[in-house]
C-alpha cells in the first residue's frame, strides 16, 4: 500500500475528525450521544456498503441481512454469558461468515439480478429469525443483559464503542483507496472481462469485499443491540435501512473516502431536523428531499466539488493555450 499526500490527508483529517468526537463525547447530553452513536452506526453501514457498492460496482441490498446477523449473533452471545467485546467479535465473523455463504452465490449475478437476490437474503433471514423460536426468541424477541452504570456513562460507552468500529471502517477504505485491493475493484466496476484478463482475481475480490462489507455491517449492529438490549426480527433486518444506506452513499458521494460520511451525517441531521418539525409528514417529506437531491447531484455533494474544480482547472488550461497561441 503506497500512500500519495491525498490520501495522507485524508488519514490525517479523518484521524483528527475521531480524535475531536472522542474528545466532546464527555461534554455532550444523552440526546446529543444518542444522535452520534447513530451517526457513528450508520457511516460504519456506508463505509461497509462503499466498499461493495461504490468501488466494485455492484448495487448490493443486503445491509440489513448482515446488521441483522451480528444484532442476533451478539445478543445470543450476550445471553450465553460472554462479555461484550467477545460478543462484538464474534458478531463481525457471524456477519463475515453469512458473507462469505451469499457471495459465493450472488457474486456470479450481475445488475438488477444481483440486487434482487441481496435484497431477497433480507427477508429470508427475518423469516427464519421470526420462526427458530428456540434460538432467537421468535417474533417475541430476544432480550438482551442491560449495561450497569448511569444514563450518561452508558450513552458515553456505546458511543465511544460505535465510534471505535467507525474507525476501523474508516481505516479499511483509505486502505482500500489506495491499495492494489481497491484498484482491482474500480478495475472490476469498468470491465470484469477486462480486469480478468490485466490479472485481476474478479472472484476472489468480489468475494473478499463483500465478506469485509458484511463484518462491518455486523460488527455495528452487535454494538446497536447491546445498546438497546433488545432483537427483534422486523428491527434487525429492516428492509428500510437496506435502502436507506446507498441513498447516503449516492448523496455524500460513491466510491470515495469521505463520501459515506458526508452523506451519513447530511441524511442524519436532515432526518432529525424533519422529524422534529414535520412529525406527521416527516417520511414524504424526506423522501421527497433525497429524491430532489439525487437528482441534482447525480455525483453526490463531493461530486459537486471536483466538477467545479475540474472545470477550474479546464479553462485555465484553455486559456493558458489561447495566450501561447496569441503570443505565437
Amino acid at each position: 500500500m503506497k500512500l500519495d499526500r491525498r490520501t495522507l490527508s485524508y488519514l490525517v483529517l479523518g484521524l483528527v475528525l475521531f480524535a475531536g468526537a472522542t474528545i466532546s463525547s464527555r461534554y455532550l447530553g444523552n440526546y446529543e450521544l444518542q444522535v452520534f452513536t447513530t451517526l457513528a452506526m450508520v457511516s460504519v453501514l456506508c463505509w461497509g456498503w462503499n466498499i461493495v457498492g461504490g468501488y466494485m460496482g455492484y448495487p448490493s441490498l443486503a445491509t440489513a441481512a448482515f446488521f441483522g446477523m451480528g444484532t442476533y449473533v451478539g445478543g445470543i452471545a450476550q445471553v450465553n454469558g460472554m462479555p461484550v467485546s467477545i460478543a462484538w467479535l464474534l458478531a463481525g465473523l457471524g456477519g463475515a461468515a453469512l458473507a462469505w455463504f451469499l457471495g459465493a452465490a450472488l457474486l456470479r449475478l450481475r445488475g438488477h439480478y444481483f440486487a434482487i437476490g441481496t435484497i431477497a437474503t433480507v427477508e429470508i433471514c427475518r423469516e427464519i429469525s421470526s420462526n427458530w423460536s428456540s434460538l432467537t426468541g421468535g417474533a417475541a424477541g430476544l432480550n438482551l443483559p442491560i449495561q450497569g452504570g448511569s444514563a450518561q456513562a452508558v450513552g458515553q460507552f456505546f458511543f465511544l464503542s460505535m465510534l471505535l468500529v467507525a474507525l476501523i471502517a474508516f481505516l479499511i477504505t483509505i486502505y482500500v483507496n489506495c491499495s492494489k485491493f481497491g484498484f482491482g475493484l474500480r478495475c472490476i466496476r469498468q470491465n470484469e472481462q477486462a480486469a480478468s484478463m490485466v490479472g485481476v482475481d474478479v472472484y476472489r475480490y468480489k468475494v473478499i469485499a463483500f465478506v469485509i462489507s458484511g463484518a462491518l455491517a455486523a460488527c455495528a449492529g452487535g454494538v446497536y443491540a447491546s445498546m438497546v438490549a433488545y432483537v427483534e426480527p422486523k428491527d434487525a433486518f429492516n428492509i428500510i435501512m437496506t435502502l436507506e444506506v446507498p441513498v447516503m452513499v449516492m448523496l455524500g458521494g460513491m466510491g470515495s473516502v469521505f463520501g459515506p460520511l458526508i452523506g451519513s451525517v447530511f441524511y442524519v441531521v436532515l432526518k432529525e431536523f424533519v422529524w422534529a418539525y414535520f412529525i406527521n409528514w416527516h417520511t414524504g417529506i424526506l423522501g421527497l428531499i433525497v429524491v430532489a437531491m439525487i437528482y441534482f447531484l447525480p455525483k453526490g455533494i463531493l461530486g459537486v466539488k471536483w466538477a467545479s474544480l475540474s472545470s477550474n482547472k479546464q479553462k485555465n488550461s484553455s486559456v493558458t493555450a489561447h495566450e501561447k497561441g496569441g503570443a505565437a
